[in-house]
Formats: structure tokens, C-alpha cells, sequence
């Protein structure tokens, strides 16, 4: 535990660090305070008792934690649950309900912590090792250009709680039109109607104003859903802008998703609330609930005779288990890692896998249907004062920032990775609100040139000595999301072996109205720009043209083109290679109850079973999905009340 604090303490001494050698104060002004000097001794024992707050409030916290356990091999479960991420921790916690059950949650990662937990540190999560997988996309001419080996990272959480420990805890849901096309495709009891209580159940909606609409907000889940508790004049100036620009204020998980809003987010008391929190934490003191950590599913067991799934099989520090199931096998490691099981498994392209030396158990379109939301990160605008939020000041000990979250839980450390706003717009019909937006701008009350941005996006040396002239400049940034891409990318193995990585191949802007969405959302971030209420800020716009688009006239299409397909990379959304689909679709992988076609026993519940991406950011709709598949489970099996 010493050791996890002293890791704290040299973290949040980075910032003071940097500084002195930029020349740079310890603090920002970013509320008036004053740090510097004459308070010094002050601000250093508030600090310490910080340190003291925090380490009584993690032990409490290890004590919520599932304990780790090794199955014996040859051990026989009811439900072997594969991935502890978002899907994960709901249908083990959901299944577990059912005393008489026994069920295994095998998770290759370990535990979270609070430092994992602290709002504002989401972008640098990323970039640790430990927690994700470190995928990276194949090189490509015509996306990630900007990126070393034209490759964008492409990270997935590797710990418990899976990416809603990784992400920005932004709570989306998309628009009614989302899931009703999903019904429309042959998949019954998905559309909005249908999935509604579900997205009611999971969450306790902590907004003033959004308690009492119980149409749309549920307040007894295990998702406790927020606004982040600290504010800049930023970000209220943004949904200002937004009013200019005839936008409404709205609850965009209520009847409407088109307009601004302060983001609703998976944050609880200051501190991120994970699916490990929300789900896994209440159930620390059941019996019948198993978890194996840093266990490394290799292949789901699978009988040929009657293609039935009778088990799995891992690697726990360096040895091999095998454990069984009565009941089913549930596999919810997400867009990537589950369509890879199957395919090791022998589920997938029959051609693929026999190349491969896989034995083939069921010809399966696996991998096709990559869908994600890329976003353009080249949007920057300064501004004359500093009001915006500059992170690597604040970290530094004698802040009085720091000492405020470790002791209260407030301030701009509850600020999700420093997005503060957000818009939903259709570039196609911009006077109507009532349809699904097409383009979501995210706002930032910081800049994107600051010194992690180039690790976080592995940036080429050419365009990160570019951004490095920006690093201590004021300003904000606005991030323009492409929500419904018609580009589809796939996913195939290299080899057959779990630890070489699978090929992951986008292809962002494949389809030319992506190329011409983005364009218009980039345009219509601008006209933010342009609003009083952000130049009374005096905002200008960053503009940094890089050398490969020089060549094209400013503000052409073919400029912004060339700019979209250097700067734009994921969004962490990936979705969609397991498509849920009517077991008469050629494309489906599983059906309308997530059963694998083809396969008995076996289901996958998580982004990979989404026939087309929504509109919105995909934690809270993983959520949904799993919810439901644990109603579908325990119908089948007879556990389910009425």
C-alpha cells in the first residue's frame, strides 16, 4: 500500500516538475487562488493530511474488491462468464442473484484503483501499459496519417471494470431511431420500447430537474449518472454559444437527443463510478460468484459431435486450466477480444481459419462489421486568460487542487479528462431537433497540444514539433464526432495464438459521405467559434497546417480532407464484429438473444453484437445490452421473476 502512495506522490509531483523547467508557476488562475510562496508550508500539510484521507479511503475501497481465486482444473461452473468489463461485471453480478448458481469470471487484467478513478486523469489512462491491451490499427494511406507507422492506438481495458475504466464516463444512449433500426434489421425486442427499462434499471440519475421524469430516468440502479460537480466559464459559455447557433439545453437521454448539454456522466461522489463499482463491489460478499484475475482465456471449449460449448480453457501464471459449464458460456471481452475468441475457437471465416490451422467449427461472418466513431483532434482555439483547465499546473502537490480531491472529492479533478460540454447536431437538417444527430461536438476546456497529446495519439515527430509550440497556451477545443459512419472495418487473425494481436483494420472515411459528414461538422465547429459568447474570450482559432496539406487552399474541402485523414483516430467505440442479427441474415453472428449461431451454449453479450452503431457514446449502451441478455438468461433457464 506504501508503495501505491508513494506512486501517487511522484505522480502528482510530474506536474510541478515540468513546470520549474518550463519556467511556468506552480498554479493556474483558474479560480483566483494564490499558491505561490507565503502559504507554502500551509498548503503542504493540507497535502499530507490529503495523502492520509486517501490511503483510509482505498483500504476501504480494496475491502469491496472481489476477491482473486484460482479454479481447480477440470472444475464445473454454471456460467463461465469471459471479460470483467462493462458486459462482464453485469451478467456475472445479474447471474450471481440466483443463489443456487455458481458462476466464473474470468478477467486477464487485476483490480482498478483510485488513481484510475480520478476524473481528470481519463486521457492519460490510454497510455498505461497494464490496464489495456495495446492495440494498434493497420498502417494505412488513408487514416492515422499523422500517427508513427500511420497507426492509431487503439486501447481496450484490460482490468476489471474493462473500458468504463478507461473511458471518459460520458452517459449516452442515442436516439429512439437507434434501436428501432436495429428491430428493423430481423432483431425483435430491441427497439426503443423494448430497451428502455433497461437503460431505466441500471442508472440512479443524480440530476436535478432529470429525478423526477421517470418516463425517461431511472433512480435505484447500480450507475449512479451525473454532471461533474466543478464548472468553468468556459463551459458555460459553450452552451451559450449553442443557444446563438439555436440550439437548445436539453436532457439528450430524455425525449430529444439533438442540442447541448453539460455532459451526463458515470461519476459518483467526485470519483468514477466503473462497472466493477457499480456492479461487482455489492456482490463482494456472494458465495457463488468466482473471479480469476490475470487468467488469459485462450479458446472456448467446444464439442464437434454436437457443436456444444462445454467450457473453457486459460492461462494463469503460466498454467493452463480448464474449466467447465452446465449451462452456457458467456463471452463479453468486447469488440475485439471476443470476435478473436471465436475465431481461435474455430467460430469465423471457414477460408480464414483453415489457413490459419484452426480447426472450423462453424463458417460465421466473425470479425466483418467494424464499426467506431472517429473524431478529428485539430480544433484548437486560445483565448486571453487563464480560465481554461491546464492539468500538469494543477498536479502539482502544493496545489490547492490536489489537496481539495483528495480530501473532498471536488474541484476540477472531478472534471472527466476536461470535457465539459458537448452538442448534437445533423449537419443534413440543421433547423430539425427531433431527428438523430450525425455529429456530436465534444468540448474541451483545455488544448490538445499539450506534452501528452503526442504519446496519447503516438503522433509522427513532424506533427507533435508542431503542437509542442502550443504546450502552455490558454485555450479550449472542440472535438468533432463522426456518429452514424456508413465506412465499415474488419478484424482477422495473424496467427493462431491469443498473444499476437489481431489485425484491426478501420478503414475510417472509406465510404465518401464520411469524408463530407466530418467536413460539415468541422464546419459547424467553427461557427461555435464565431459566436459572442466564445470571442468574448477573445478566441481565435489554432491553425496549424501541416506539410502534406499545404498544397491545398484553406478551408477547401480538399484541405479538410487531407487534415481529417491526418488527425482524426478512435474514439474508443468499437462495435459491431459479432453482428446480432434474424438467424436467416448471412452477416449475423449471434441472434436476437445473443445465442452464436451455429453453436450451442455460447453467447456474446457486448459491443461486438451492435448491427449498426448508435448515435452516442457506447458505455451506457453496453450496460443496456447486458442488462437484457441477464433477463434472457435467466428466462431460459427459469430464474427469471415475473
Amino acid at each position: 500500500m506504501l508503495n501505491k502512495i508513494w506512486s501517487l506522490l511522484h505522480v502528482l509531483s510530474i506536474g510541478a516538475i515540468i513546470n520549474l523547467l518550463h519556467g511556468q508557476p506552480y498554479y493556474n488562475n483558474l479560480d483566483g487562488n494564490d499558491n505561490s510562496g507565503s502559504n507554502l508550508v500551509n498548503q503542504l500539510l493540507k497535502f499530507a493530511n490529503g495523502i492520509e484521507n486517501f490511503y483510509k479511503q482505498y483500504q476501504h475501497y480494496l475491502d469491496q474488491e472481489i476477491p482473486d481465486m484460482t479454479p481447480q482444473f477440470g472444475e464445473t461452473y454454471d456460467f463461465i462468464v469471459i471479460g470483467a468489463g462493462t458486459a462482464g461485471a453485469v451478467i456475472a453480478a445479474r447471474l450471481s442473484e440466483i443463489s443456487q448458481l455458481k458462476v466464473l469470471l474470468i478477467e486477464a487484467g487485476s483490480h482498478e484503483n483510485l488513481f484510475v478513478d480520478t476524473p481528470i486523469f481519463a486521457f492519460w489512462l490510454q497510455m498505461l501499459n497494464d490496464i489495456q491491451w495495446k492495440y494498434q490499427t493497420k498502417s494505412s494511406n488513408k487514416y492515422c496519417r499523422g500517427m508513427k507507422n500511420n497507426s492509431c492506438p487503439y486501447p481496450r481495458g484490460k482490468i476489471v471494470g474493462g473500458s468504463s475504466v478507461l473511458n471518459f464516463m460520458i452517459a449516452t444512449r442515442g436516439g429512439v431511431e437507434d434501436y428501432d433500426r436495429w428491430a428493423a434489421m430481423g432483431n425483435d425486442g430491441w427497439a426503443y420500447k423494448d430497451v428502455l427499462k433497461y437503460f431505466k434499471k441500471l442508472e440512479t440519475i443524480d440530476i436535478p430537474g432529470l429525478t423526477s421524469d421517470i418516463d425517461y430516468h431511472g433512480t435505484d440502479g447500480p450507475v449512479h449518472i451525473t454532471y461533474p460537480i466543478f464548472r468553468t466559464p468556459l463551459a458555460r459559455a459553450y452552451l451559450e454559444a449553442g443557444k446563438e447557433l439555436r440550439y437548445p439545453v436539453i436532457d439528450y437521454n430524455g425525449e430529444n437527443v439533438i442540442g447541448f448539454s453539460y455532459p451526463q456522466t458515470t461519476i459518483m461522489n467526485g470519483t468514477r463510478m466503473s462497472s466493477n463499482r457499480a456492479y461487482l463491489h455489492p456482490t463482494n460478499n456472494r458465495k457463488n460468484l468466482h473471479m480469476t484475475l490475470q487468467s488469459t482465456v485462450t479458446k472456448v471449449l467446444i464439442e464437434p459431435s454436437t457443436n456444444q460449448a462445454i467450457g473453457v480453457e486459460f492461462v494463469k501464471y503460466n498454467q493452463t486450466i480448464r474449466v467447465f459449464a452446465n449451462k452456457e458460456v458467456i463471452l463479453c471481452a468486447g469488440a475485439i477480444g471476443s470476435p478473436q475468441l471465436l475465431m481461435l475457437s474455430g467460430i469465423g471465416p471457414a477460408k480464414h481459419l483453415t489457413e490459419l490451422n484452426i480447426n472450423v467449427i462453424h463458417n460465421a461472418p466473425v470479425g466483418e462489421n467494424l464499426m467506431d466513431h472517429p473524431a478529428f483532434f485539430g480544433l484548437t482555439w486560445t483565448i486571453n486568460s487563464s480560465i481554461d483547465i491546464q492539468v500538469l499546473n494543477m498536479m502539482n502537490p502544493i496545489n490547492s487542487y490536489v489537496t481539495e480531491y483528495l480530501i473532498n472529492r471536488t474541484g476540477p479533478f472531478t472534471i472527466p479528462g476536461t470535457i465539459e460540454a458537448l452538442g448534437f447536431v445533423n449537419t443534413e437538417n440543421p433547423e430539425k431537433h427531433n431527428d438523430l444527430p450525425d455529429i456530436e461536438l465534444l468540448f474541451l476546456s483545455a488544448t490538445m497540444k499539450d506534452i501528452f497529446s503526442p504519446m496519447l495519439f503516438n503522433l509522427k515527430n513532424s506533427v507533435h514539433q508542431e503542437w509542442l509550440k502550443y504546450r502552455n497556451i490558454n485555450g479550449w477545443t472542440v472535438v468533432p464526432i463522426l456518429l452514424k459512419p456508413k465506412s465499415r472495418g474488419r478484424l482477422t487473425l495473424l496467427a493462431n495464438d491469443v498473444n499476437i494481436k489481431p489485425e484491426i483494420v478501420p478503414n475510417y472515411f472509406d465510404n465518401p459521405d464520411d469524408v463530407r459528414t466530418m467536413i460539415a461538422g468541422i464546419r459547424t465547429a467553427l461557427t461555435v467559434g464565431r459566436t459572442k459568447a466564445m470571442r468574448a474570450f477573445d478566441s481565435q482559432l489554432l491553425n496549424i497546417t501541416y506539410m502534406e496539406c499545404k498544397n491545398h487552399k484553406y478551408d477547401s474541402d480538399a484541405y479538410w480532407e487531407c487534415m481529417i485523414r491526418l488527425l482524426s483516430s478512435t474514439l474508443y467505440h468499437a462495435s459491431g464484429t459479432c453482428k446480432m442479427g434474424s438467424r436467416e441474415d448471412p452477416t449475423a453472428v449471434v441472434d436476437p438473444k445473443l445465442k452464436v449461431i451455429g453453436v450451442q451454449g455460447l453467447r456474446v453479450v457486448d459491443a461486438s453484437i451492435m448491427p449498426e452503431i448508435i448515435s452516442a457514446h457506447t458505455n451506457i449502451p453496453v450496460y443496456m445490452i447486458a442488462e437484457k441478455a441477464a433477463d434472457l438468461i435467466k428466462e431460459e433457464w427459469g430464474y427469471l421473476e415475473k
